[in-house]
């Protein structure tokens, strides 16, 4: 099933390394997981979320794991904020 995740753990600036370290998998299967060939189980759902929270206070589950593609206009505005959050 194809997710977001890439999209969204790029945008915080985190690796694929740093996330299969995080959740004491290998970087193989976090690959894996990430590219939707197997899926990420409950409790890393809630902690992906939890650590995009932080960037996008209002993001769901859904969007991060079964939304098709995050939109144009919603990387445009949470670009901005992440502009704002860089020069604070």
């Amino acid at each position: 099933m194809k997710n977001n995740v890439s999209k969204y753990r790029k945008f915080i600036g985190l690796t694929q390394t740093e996330l299969a370290e995080h959740f004491d998998i290998t970087l193989q299967s976090y690959s894996r997981k990430e590219r939707g060939v197997i899926p990420f189980n409950d409790r890393e759902k809630v902690e992906i979320k939890n650590l995009l929270l932080e960037h996008f206070p209002d993001i769901t589950i859904d969007e991060i794991f079964f939304a098709d593609e995050v939109s144009k206009v919603e990387m445009g505005v949470k670009e901005n904020v992440r502009n704002q959050n860089i020069s604070n």
